[in-house]
């Protein structure tokens, strides 16, 4: 593949990937408005943030092998079609629990886009061009983010939050008819990969499972997303009750987070230079993490909340694109399993830590709880900082 039919491949995905977090982190800012109009509590409203992480983590285990067996972007353009009608179908919810039912399959349809967009990239792109690629893709997704938080918010004051879903919808269907549009212009021998029986890759993933390093990385990745995705899913409301912040203010606030992650990924290449390699994205990533997840617990001006969103943001996503990476190199004879396990491990860990943030945040323990986040992320940074290591 050309350098300009990758670049294009990419912006393609890229679009896709941005509506897929946009619909994923829309939600936060919008728990303390669910909670009202629902008449429950922000903890049980939470469940619509949980329930995408389920769902988004167990479909991982389909996704790759149907990502192997009939075409990656194939697999990606459906994935991105359905998020498109249950976004829409979304929008309509007439109680709490329909709409928690939804966004499951909101999160079923969403898990085959991002992984399997990083599995294309680690098939298409050569190792030490890998990063970079990555991070070009992560700067898609982290917009995507962005604009999910701040929109997440305006639209639960001022628009409503139907029609932030209704939004949400037109954008997945661009983003379908654009993918639809390159795979018709594709040769098919490009568009068609190995084909093989679901046994089989089943039984490729349990002997996968098998190997060390692959139990490593994925260990340390269910573990990343439970501290920091699970603490990031209240931070919005972190920022509206120890601020005293509108739901609007703590979404757009909140886009620091992102902002961090963009300072970082439109620079990769040379923040890996800067920092010596893999082992200091890790460290400074780590240290980052902490820094922030402590300023947000426990300090008291919205300045230093606003900067602790940047350094958590900035930290995260220099140690998740180092995950990634080891994601995508630790079975390449089967990488789009591969990496689709790496991303079911990561919303496992983000759903169990959005559930103990749940029980935290009705008590008013959240300070506490993103206090202890942060000692985990510490010590998580040192067992990253080894398995590294040993690439």
């Amino acid at each position: 593949m050309t350098v300009q039919a990758e670049k294009n491949s990419l912006r393609v995905m890229g679009l896709a990937g941005f509506a897929s977090m946009a619909s994923m982190r829309m939600c936060d800012p919008m728990l303390v408005v669910l909670g009202q109009e629902f008449q429950v509590t922000t903890g049980e409203a939470s469940l619509v943030v949980s329930a995408f992480a389920v769902a988004y983590g167990v479909l991982q285990l389909f996704y790759g092998p149907l990502g192997d067996r009939f075409g990656k972007l194939r697999v990606i353009s459906l994935a991105v079609l359905a998020c498109a009608v249950f976004s829409a179908i979304t929008s309509l919810s007439a109680d709490l629990t329909l709409l928690v039912i939804m966004r499951g399959f909101m999160g079923a349809a969403a898990a085959g886009i991002i992984p399997l967009s990083m599995a294309w990239i680690g098939d298409q792109v050569a190792y030490d061009r890998r990063q970079e690629t990555l991070a070009k893709l992560m700067g898609y997704t982290v917009s995507g983010m962005m604009v999910g938080l701040w929109f997440g918010g305006f639209a639960a004051e001022h628009l409503g939050w139907r029609m932030a879903f209704g939004v949400v919808s037109v954008l997945f269907g661009t983003a379908a008819f654009m993918l639809w549009r390159k795979l018709r212009s594709m040769p098919k021998a490009q568009s068609a990969e190995q084909t093989s029986s679901f046994a089989a890759y089943f039984a490729n993933t349990f002997q996968m499972l098998r190997i060390a390093r692959v139990r490593q990385v994925l260990t340390v990745t269910a573990i990343e997303g439970a501290l920091v995705f699970g603490a990031m899913a209240f931070i919005p409301t972190h920022l509206h009750q120890q601020f005293d912040m509108s739901v609007v203010y703590a979404g757009s606030v909140m886009m620091l987070y992102g902002v961090g992650g963009l300072l970082y990924s439109q620079m990769a290449r040379r923040w890996l230079a800067w920092l010596g390699g893999e082992r200091g994205l890790v460290r400074t990533g780590a240290s980052f993490i902490v820094l922030g997840l402590l300023v947000l617990a426990w300090a008291h001006e919205p300045v230093l909340g606003m900067l602790g969103c940047l350094a958590t943001g900035f930290g995260f996503y220099m140690l998740h694109n180092t995950l990634q990476v080891q994601a995508t190199q630790m079975a390449p004879a089967s990488r789009g399993t591969a990496v689709t396990l790496f991303a079911c491990l990561l919303f496992f860990g983000q759903s169990s830590g959005v559930v103990g943030m749940a029980l935290s945040v009705d008590r008013g323990w959240l300070p506490y709880a993103m206090t202890g986040a942060a000692l985990g992320v510490a010590v998580l940074g040192l067992a990253v900082i080894r398995l590294v290591g040993k690439h």
